[in-house]
């Protein structure tokens, strides 16, 4: 028999949102060695009594799990409350369906008492269904890696969550353009807290998971994720320093890595879109504008030959030997030129967390240094010749890692110096929190002007990639973007670590609609 319903040790956090669905992700309470089942009651505006749902939380996936809720209104705010219970009427070994543990619990009605009882502290999430596609203008919040911080540095790690959340509540309250989601572009976790130091490094699978259960469970972030829909993805640090396919050739490395992926697929994945069946990269969209999340590292093969060809940041590309089978290379040029077709000028975001630009200094001529785009031209030339071929405006590439914030306005330029009519920009936020600014992150260590610097990159012997990078900012921070769809332009504006905006907003306007 089911026992009393617990509160999350976990979360909520609120992931995939559409206009009309929502996907809410909990980690059950500790319990003992038996099957829990999660149980989530959502409150419509209107509605008397709750629609409660039972779903699954997995012993192999830390007893983590989601539930969806579909068939809600555009633009209306809800409230959900989860918990869980445990199952000890089946035995534990066996392999049994969702379905038929489900069959042999109560009604789903009779927890709605056991849900009002709840601390909302501990078990609410309140969220806002995205605007139905015919509204243009949203905006939304965005960062990158979270150093964990030691020797009780924890709760500055966490400070620039709580400015996020009051953020958010502020436009609420102002009746402004309110922040409809928040992009984390990577490094959510360290796991490799002293970098090439073997001391806390996670090796096993519970030293991820501590490092999960600890950054997902500290005040504010809980606080922000359980009340805005949430969207990850991975970047090395999820892993190990600079991780490359490569490494899997070693037996430890590839334990390290099945572990590392499980943690993340149990505690940032899960709750995504999970739209390219079990690959890591997604893609979504708010209002009009669609987006695509890339993964550029589980899949980045490295050479480090002096040419650096065969080096792929996205997989291996298609072949004619092997017809229909696409990698996510592939798969995203295949995405770019039919968002073009299908929404025209509209901006088509792309989160990358290695930077697409501006370069490091150094790496044009040495691009091996680099840990992201330069050192991988073959991929970067594919793209840039998609979108160059297929006129295909307005990519917005959105990354992180670097732990400075920038923006970059990007140009293509003929051989004869005459300039094509296709906009392109590239907006870096980092670091949410890393406290050695003496280490990296330093604004005259990346390329500003890459005419005046000879950082141009070809595309085909026929067109140049150029840039004009800008608004750097070292300081720990998170940057909205808002998409004027009225002015036919993106704002940007970073805010600090105690929510002061760190300079004047931005301006980036589009090519025209």
């Amino acid at each position: 028999m089911p026992q009393m319903l617990r509160p999350p040790s976990v979360g909520p956090i609120v992931g995939h949102t559409t206009d009309t669905s929502v996907r809410l992700w909990i980690r059950a309470a500790d319990v003992s060695d038996l099957r829990t089942v999660g149980v989530a009651a959502l409150y419509e505006p209107g509605q008397p009594e709750p629609r409660v749902e039972y779903f699954r939380l997995h012993r192999e996936y830390d007893r983590t799990g989601t539930v969806d809720f579909d068939g809600l209104k555009p633009n209306t705010r809800y409230t959900a409350r989860l918990g869980s219970i445990s199952v000890d009427s089946i035995d534990s070994e066996l392999i049994v369906d969702d379905q038929e543990v489900f069959d042999r619990l109560p009604p789903k009605s009779v927890w709605k008492e056991d849900f009002r009882r709840m601390d909302p502290a501990e078990a609410e999430a309140s969220f806002t269904t995205f605007p139905s596609p015919a509204e243009s203008s949203f905006s939304f919040l965005m960062g990158s890696c979270r150093y964990p911080g030691v020797m009780g540095e924890s709760k500055r790690s966490d400070e620039i969550f709580q400015a996020m959340y009051r953020h958010v509540e502020q436009a609420h309250a102002a009746d402004a353009l309110p922040p409809r989601f928040v992009l984390m572009m990577g490094d959510q976790i360290y796991a490799d807290k002293f970098n090439k130091i073997p001391v806390g490094r996670a090796d096993t699978w519970r030293e991820f998971q501590e490092r999960y259960t600890t950054a997902f469970s500290t005040p504010y972030i809980r606080r922000l994720m359980r009340s805005l829909p949430t969207y990850m993805i991975l970047d090395d640090h999820e892993i190990e320093d600079n991780w490359a396919q490569a490494r899997l050739k070693d037996a430890l490395k590839r334990d390290l890595f099945h572990n590392a992926i499980r943690a993340y697929m149990s505690y940032q994945w899960v709750h995504g879109p999970r739209n390219f069946d079990k690959r890591i990269h997604y893609s979504f969209e708010c209002a009009q504008a669609p987006f695509f999340v890339l993964d550029v590292r589980t899949q980045r093969i490295r050479n480090d030959d002096e040419t650096l060809q065969g080096n792929h940041l996205l997989g291996y590309p298609a072949k004619a030997s092997a017809p229909g089978i696409k990698g996510q290379l592939d798969q995203f040029c295949d995405w770019l030129v039919e968002q073009q077709k299908r929404r025209g000028n509209v901006p088509k975001f792309v989160v990358s967390p290695g930077v697409f630009a501006p370069n490091d200094v150094g790496s044009s001529t040495d691009g091996g240094s680099s840990d992201s785009w330069p050192a991988f031209p073959e991929t970067r030339r594919r793209v840039l010749r998609t979108i160059v071929d297929n006129n295909v405006q307005n990519v917005v590439f959105l990354s992180g890692d670097v732990h400075c914030s920038n923006l970059a306005e990007i140009s293509f330029e003929k051989r004869n110096g005459k300039a094509l009519p296709l906009k392109a920009f590239s907006i870096v936020s980092s670091a949410f929190y890393w406290p050695f600014p003496f280490a990296d992150g330093d604004p005259l260590g990346f390329v500003h002007d890459s005419k005046a610097e000879k950082d141009g990159f070809d595309i085909d012997g026929a067109v140049t990639m150029h840039y004009r990078s800008y608004g750097f900012e070292q300081d720990d921070n998170y940057t909205q973007v808002t998409y004027d769809a009225g002015r036919n332009s993106l704002v940007v504006q970073n805010y600090s670590r105690k929510g002061k905006a760190l300079n004047a907003p931005n301006e980036l306007k589009l090519a025209k609609r």
